[in-house]
């Protein structure tokens, strides 16, 4: 067994349900709270979980969010999938350092850290307190013409996920924000989407950075032959290998060992749906210990929340990515968490029941 295959081993085997205990204590509380039982909606039920994770009741309000952006290029730009060249991904690297992207922008308004990880960029990349380059190939291989990686290259990626989580939970980071950056990958993302819902090409592959008719039927086809040469039985890594990318390997590890570590995760949109999808696939538990953070207007990210079972906190017509909006969703946790706290009882405050 490689050392990654190791870690990852080692990961899924601390990966446990939520307490379910303190998530019925929440779910008491929040009758007590003063207002109509429900009327706080999904926040209520964003507490409950939270309460679930971290095993008591309140629970902790999560307050040093760091988004973790995973970062790779894509063999199958070569296709003409993306009217985007693949060395925006580096340029975008370099944009997430000086602090100009929109994530930097939306990260400073609440308080969260960036950090990005070099998975798979296809240009070289230099390591500083913002940027760390663990390059495990330069760009994965043309997804159309047979696996983008090989199965011990999606481990490796996994197992630096799991690292990247590990080491800002241990910096004191208390809720992890998922990131990505990849020119082309929402066509990979398609791929894993089909594969692991069993969902038509057509139905999750959307236009991405914003493609014409042409290019969204091409963009199609090689998804749906890319998916159809893997076995309906295909374990995880082995769709991961065949048909995703560096960053969503990155963003699986992320999401199993801030679980493994009972530690909340805030999805972005349909590049992290995917990922989570292959998570579901290791470790459906997991995805107890993910959030939504929104719903992006790629079509597949429907279908992923659907799958994942999980409620959007925001609907904005994002398409952005790079975690934008995880961050900007990071506030309601943030404020479910302090309103199960902070709020008064009917009986501390008083304030009579309805009869």
């Amino acid at each position: 067994m490689t050392p990654s295959r190791e870690r990852i081993e080692a990961t899924l085997a601390r990966i446990t349900p939520l307490d379910g205990t303190a998530a019925d204590q929440a779910r008491q509380r929040q009758a007590l709270l003063t207002k109509p039982a429900g009327a706080l909606g999904v926040l209520e039920d964003v507490s409950i979980q939270l309460a679930g994770m971290a095993g008591s009741c309140p629970p902790p309000a999560p307050q040093r969010p760091a988004v973790a952006v995973f970062a790779g290029d894509h063999g199958v730009l070569a296709q003409g999938v993306s009217p985007w060249p693949a060395e925006v991904t580096l340029s975008m690297v370099e944009n997430f350092r000086a602090g100009g992207a929109a994530v930097n922008v939306l990260a400073r308004s609440c308080g969260a850290t960036v950090r990005v990880i070099d998975v798979g960029v296809a240009g070289d990349v230099a390591s500083d307190a913002t940027v760390t380059s663990r390059k495990v190939r330069r760009g994965t291989a043309d997804l159309s013409q047979g696996p983008a990686m090989t199965i011990d290259e999606a481990e490796q990626a996994i197992a630096i996920g799991i690292e990247t989580a590990e080491e800002l939970i241990g910096a004191g980071h208390d809720i992890l924000l998922t990131g990505d950056m990849g020119i082309g990958n929402t066509t990979p993302s398609a791929c894993l989407l089909a594969a692991l819902t069993g969902t038509a090409a057509e139905v999750v592959t959307g236009r991405g950075t914003g493609i014409d008719d042409e290019t969204l039927a091409l963009k199609t086809r090689v998804v749906a032959d890319a998916v159809a040469r893997l076995a309906a039985d295909a374990d995880p890594v082995t769709v991961l290998a065949e048909v995703g990318g560096l960053e969503h390997a990155g963003l699986v590890g992320l999401l199993l060992g801030a679980a493994a570590h009972r530690v909340p995760v805030i999805l972005d949109g349909v590049i992290a749906g995917s990922a989570a999808l292959v998570a579901q696939a290791f470790a459906p538990d997991a995805i107890a210990f993910c959030l939504a953070g929104h719903r992006s207007v790629e079509p597949g990210h429907r279908t992923a929340l659907a799958q994942l079972g999980l409620r959007p906190l925001v609907d904005l017509d994002l398409r952005l990515g790079e975690g934008s909006g995880a961050v900007l969703a990071f506030p309601l946790v943030r404020s479910a968490a302090l309103v199960l706290d902070e709020m008064a009882t009917f009986d501390s405050a008083g304030v009579a029941k309805k009869g």
